[in-house]
């Protein structure tokens, strides 16, 4: 039992293991995932419908997409984003490697007489001839990759995008940083079943990582017939950090946004938005 609680407070290195599959591809949780996104009111997976559609509202008239706008949705889960940018008539792409959610997608486009090109795939691994003016990373997905995978996500965008073209996207600021704290908790079928349908104990290590500006969210799930280690790491960013990863990509900022909806930069959020263009 010590040696087993040992390794369940164990802090690893800074962005050591990868497990998004165990949040979006595991058949269970990415149902629990979908319906968190489909929330209307909560911040969770998505963020609530007002917030989505003052922001859909803000990117459509800052970009002035139209029909011949082409745009690429990575992480695009349901299709929330996708959905309504699609409304404009403009050519849209969706990627997400979460099952439930893109077959949820295809399903609402059908319904509304959208057509979106939904793509079931780890956007790390997308690749297309076709080239977008405009690519879209929200929900601060950015902050989840580790610095190599934010590096060829980044040169990748620029393969993508056309000459001039834009990527719109947002992170977590300092000051998120600070307002998070070391934590471990132990609760029964933690988050409600969340993470299986059995039963279950589950264990949430949240650590800080200062040097980095890194937190990781450990969750270790012990069920009767064995164990599983999810690993959430959150890359928490300042302008220059930022600026530094953008530039060496080939990418010149914009603007910056306290968020997605384009509300003025304060400098004083959890979160900042940041549109930035290719550079020849």
């Amino acid at each position: 039992m010590y040696t087993q609680l040992k390794e369940i407070n164990h802090k690893p290195k800074a962005f050591e293991f990868y497990t998004a599959d165990s949040l979006w591809a595991d058949p269970h949780t990415s149902k629990q995932m979908l319906s968190y996104h489909l929330n209307e009111d909560v911040d969770l997976a998505s963020r609530n419908k007002v917030f989505i559609e003052k922001s859909i509202d803000w990117i459509v008239s800052h970009f002035s997409i139209g029909e011949k706008t082409k745009i690429c949705d990575f992480g695009c889960g349901p299709g929330l984003y996708s959905s309504g940018l699609a409304r404009t008539g403009a050519k849209v792409t969706g990627i997400d490697f979460s099952k439930n959610s893109i077959e949820y997608a295809k399903e609402y486009a059908k319904k509304e007489n959208l057509d979106i090109n939904y793509v079931l795939q780890n956007y790390l691994g997308y690749e297309a001839e076709e080239q977008y003016d405009i690519i879209i990373m929200i929900m601060c997905d950015f902050c989840a990759l580790s610095p190599v995978q934010r590096k060829l996500m980044l040169e990748k965008f620029h393969r993508l995008l056309k000459d001039g073209g834009r990527i719109l996207l947002d992170v977590y600021s300092l000051k998120g940083f600070e307002e998070r704290t070391e934590t471990s908790l132990y609760e029964h079928n933690q988050l409600y079943g969340f993470w299986s349908s059995n039963d279950y104990y589950g264990f949430l290590n949240t650590f800080k990582y200062e040097d980095e500006k890194v937190v990781l969210d450990k969750y270790t799930i012990v069920e009767e017939q064995g164990s599983k280690v999810v690993y959430n790491w959150l890359q928490y960013f300042s302008e220059d950090t930022l600026l530094h990863e953008l530039k060496d990509a080939g990418f010149k900022i914009e603007a910056m946004y306290d968020d997605v909806a384009g509300s003025n930069y304060s400098k004083n959020n959890t979160e900042f938005a940041v549109i930035a263009e290719k550079q020849s």
